[in-house]
């Protein structure tokens, strides 16, 4: 039997819109409007005001805060594509926020009921031993020895040095 080639995804503005939760929360508790297109290159709190700066910690520590994500387009169909052709795990460094491991393997069990538990990593630094990984964060890259794909969010717009995927149409084109 082959061994199929090991795949990392990741959760947070990878599979699940994180950033479309940011901004309705901050347009309904905070009449704080933040648009898409003044984020390239930024991270979402670098566009709070003042006097809301810290607040955003308060939202990713709170329980339910990732239990209702937006499912990233595309996602669904492609990943389960892929996991016909590959050992896909799905790879989230869920440590940082506790209270988000319940509500991130119950979104994944909504959205994604074809990733077994098995195939789950929550972790702090994504020390895994794949081939591929899909993340849109760079750090995540770091010692990493595989192919690293970028997926596209308006804090990495200005990174250059990596391979880019904008959606899950440009994955399926990659990687299927």
């Amino acid at each position: 039997m082959e061994q199929k080639i090991r795949l990392a995804i990741d959760m947070d503005e990878v599979l699940a819109d994180t950033i479309d939760k940011f901004i309705e929360v901050y347009r309904q508790d905070h009449q704080t409007e933040i648009l898409l297109e003044e984020m390239s290159g930024k991270e979402f709190h670098e566009l709070l005001p003042d006097t809301l700066n810290e607040s955003w910690r308060t939202y990713v520590n709170a329980p339910g805060f990732f239990r209702d994500l937006k499912v990233m387009p595309g996602s669904q169909d492609v990943v389960k594509e892929l996991c016909n052709k590959y050992d896909v795990y799905i790879v989230s460094a869920a440590m940082e926020f506790k209270n988000s491991l319940v509500d991130k393997l119950d979104w994944l069990g909504d959205h994604f009921p074809y990733i077994g538990w098995k195939n789950i990593i929550f972790c702090g630094h994504k020390i895994v031993d794949v081939g591929i990984m899909i993340d849109d964060r760079i750090r995540n890259f770091a010692g990493f020895h595989g192919r690293p794909i970028l997926f596209s969010s308006p804090h990495n717009h200005l990174v250059t040095e990596y391979e880019r995927a904008n959606n899950w149409a440009e994955i399926a084109d990659k990687l299927l």
